[in-house]
């Protein structure tokens, strides 16, 4: 993006959404001046301008919950942007994975068109566990456990696929894929890779495969 494309207010500001890019929850609404602006892309870290204290401010820099930068974006008007982020750790001052936690109206009940929705809900579930790494949760454990504890149970579940399978046992065989799905995809958030980025790999070379046929 060029910042002499962003159109900035008569005070000098933009408003940045910032979006979790595994997740795709909408974190926190902030603020950016083009010195805030400049300095995330030098960065690859959110540096926002706070409008209560008139100042600029590099996110997590005191509190340790940085937010590194996967993408930037400005609206069709250009004068917003949207700043899609890998968060190391909570986004509201108040320790909330979001800003928007509080639901005023919404129907959580109501039945999904897309029926592979749930695997959105199960990121931001999953990247608002590595956020706030709440006591006794089982995949709080996995993530301060890191990548060879992570590994270690990709490992064990992709084993009992095998079995399953080997078994003929498909009652088995689609639970321990799920299992083995779930600490994947919990993989990719530990590393702060976006499932995204995954399906445009495969569809990439499923593409490419076409093309050589």
């Amino acid at each position: 993006m060029k910042i002499e494309d962003v159109q900035f207010d008569e005070k000098g500001l933009v408003p940045a959404i910032i979006q979790d890019a595994q997740s795709k929850e909408v974190l926190t609404l902030a603020y950016m001046n083009k010195e805030a602006l400049t300095s995330t892309l030098e960065k690859g870290e959110t540096v926002l301008y706070s409008r209560s204290r008139q100042e600029i401010w590099h996110k997590g820099a005191t509190s340790g919950n940085t937010q590194k930068v996967h993408s930037i974006r400005y609206d069709c008007d250009q004068d917003a942007v949207l700043v899609q982020v890998v968060p190391n750790g909570p986004a509201c001052h108040k320790g909330d994975y979001s800003c928007f936690s509080e639901v005023v109206q919404g129907k959580e009940d109501a039945p999904k068109e897309n029926r592979y929705a749930f695997l959105d809900e199960l990121q931001s579930v999953l990247a608002e566990r590595k956020a706030t790494l709440p006591e006794g949760s089982y995949t709080s454990s996995l993530f301060q456990g890191g990548v060879d504890r992570i590994g270690k149970k990709i490992g064990e579940e992709a084993s009992e696929v095998i079995i399953a399978a080997k078994n003929n046992d498909n009652e088995e065989l689609k639970w321990e894929t799920a299992d083995l799905f779930f600490h994947i995809l919990l993989m990719l958030t530990q590393q702060g890779l976006p499932f995204d980025d995954v399906l445009s790999a495969l569809e990439s070379r499923h593409k490419k495969s076409e093309s050589d046929r």
